[in-house]
């Protein structure tokens, strides 16, 4: 088959039946046309579109190793640094297209199953099975194009115990019950953005997991079906509210529902495990198959779209009404180039160093990587406060798209005006500034970026234990120990 159009999918996600709960409100079919979720699976849908336009095919496909059909970039197992080039080209015509506010468009989840794919010994080292089971899927997923999410952690019921001991071990998705065609999974795992308009749900590894035996019904890797029965999704409320695209411009578009996934005794059969027990082995789960690293690659290819969109912003901001040659307003545009030249040096960077793993996957400098994706949650943080502080009471009262077509047209065209722009024009830009600093979907997107990779205080800790200090710190001993 390969790559899907965009009413492909809207039509497959319409005949699916998923259980999805939202506003008190079960949803089990024709969910694209859910007023919650039918701006974003049209979104979505456009993205597969671009797979078929000619300025963009090259970028966003290559051949199937197998069928001869096109398929995504995304699942494309980078064998050289020209594979990673071609891949991070992909997701940056995806990423510039939402302006990074997507994300968990695709090419997320399938480069964690096309390093998961290439490490199939990995698996098999536990049961030859699970090396199977994997490449299969990663096949069937690329030759059908579907779209993956994923849910990683335990609900936060008690924080200051482990998921298997939280409400006596009833709380966190576990395995109930193991039988010879499969294992049957009851509990609840977080966090599934885009589950109710997602093809597949995976559930892998939290990488939290003690290791001991108490842990090994929590400790599984596995792909269900986005309406497999059983399966159920308690969303939360949009935060799009019903607004035109002048209104709302960023929530209209990409607004990703988030959902906590409730499994009441769902039978995963043995084609779709990829690991059962082990819980030392799903702590290491994306460390040593390489799926970090291409996750990562993606996420940052993702974010400095995002650096880039706000810097644009913030300057036509400045430049509409005359305050980009004040110098505290220059410092901040220098902090926003700063932020995008450093991105993009990282990214450049982990592709130089990249190197061939054991599997013969060319994958990115980790450590570089992981050095990004620690510094960018904090560093996005300051997108919004920027974006409010040059726009100020600008941001306070805005006429909406009805008042600018209305009688209020003459007052907007008056008091409104800035100084390169109309004032039906500066309100159409300070809508955009409202919505990607104040309004409800800019805290989430907030929220989201910071908490992306986890607890930045823990993954910080990762940091500190995975880098090796050795050698600059053989440098200073040296120094203390030198005469001349």
């Amino acid at each position: 088959m390969g790559i899907r159009t965009g009413q492909q999918y809207l039509d497959k996600l319409n005949s699916m039946t998923p259980q999805v709960m939202i506003d008190g409100e079960m949803v089990a079919g024709n969910i694209a046309e859910h007023p919650s979720f039918a701006n974003v699976a049209r979104t979505y849908a456009r993205l597969f579109d671009m797979q078929h336009e000619p300025q963009h095919a090259a970028a966003l496909t290559y051949v199937s190793p197998t069928s001869g059909d096109t398929v995504s970039a995304s699942f494309l197992i980078p064998r050289t640094r020209e594979d990673l080039a071609h891949r991070r080209a992909a997701t940056r015509t995806w990423a510039e297209y939402s302006n990074g506010f997507l994300g968990r468009t695709g090419d997320y989840m399938n480069s964690a199953l096309t390093a998961l794919a290439a490490s199939e010994k990995w698996f098999a080292q536990v049961d030859p099975m699970f090396g199977e089971n994997i490449r299969n899927y990663y096949e069937y997923c690329r030759e059908n194009d579907l779209l993956a999410t994923h849910t990683l952690i335990p609900p936060q019921a008690n924080r200051s115990v482990s998921g298997s001991e939280q409400l006596g071990g009833q709380l966190s998705a576990r395995v109930v019950e193991e039988r010879k065609d499969g294992i049957v999974v009851r509990g609840a795992r977080m966090l599934a953005t885009i589950a109710p308009i997602a093809d597949e749900l995976l559930v892998f590894p939290s990488t939290i997991l003690r290791g001991t035996p108490e842990d090994a019904p929590y400790s599984y890797a596995f792909a269900v079906p986005n309406d497999a029965e059983g399966v159920r999704y308690l969303c939360r409320t949009s935060l799009y509210h019903g607004g035109s695209r002048h209104d709302e411009p960023l929530a209209s578009r990409f607004e990703e529902t988030d959902a906590v996934v409730v499994f009441h005794d769902v039978f995963i059969p043995n084609e779709r495990i990829f690991m059962l027990g082990h819980p030392e082995l799903c702590n290491v789960f994306y460390s040593e198959t390489g799926a970090a690293a291409l996750m990562t690659h993606q996420v940052v290819t993702r974010t400095i779209a995002k650096s880039e969109f706000y810097l644009g912003l913030a300057s036509e901001i400045a430049d509409s009404i005359g305050i980009d040659g004040f110098q505290h307003i220059q410092e901040d545009l220098a902090e926003l180039i700063q932020t995008v030249e450093i991105g993009k040096a990282l990214m450049t960077a982990a592709e130089a160093e990249a190197a061939l793993n054991d599997d013969g996957v060319m994958l990115p400098k980790w450590s570089t990587l992981n050095a990004a994706r620690n510094w960018y949650p904090k560093v996005a943080q300051r997108f919004p406060q920027i974006i409010r502080k040059f726009s100020a009471s600008g941001l306070m009262a805005l006429p909406g798209e009805a008042d600018v077509a209305g009688e209020a047209r003459p007052d907007i065209d008056l008091y409104l005006q800035a100084k390169t722009l109309t004032g039906p024009e500066r309100v159409r830009l300070f809508k955009l500034a409202f919505d990607a600093s104040v309004s409800s979907f800019s805290g989430r997107q907030a929220l989201y970026e910071y908490f992306f990779f986890g607890d930045p205080v823990r993954m910080a800790g990762a940091l500190v234990s995975s880098y090796d200090r050795g050698p600059v710190r053989a440098r200073v001993r040296d120094f203390l120990a030198r005469e001349d």
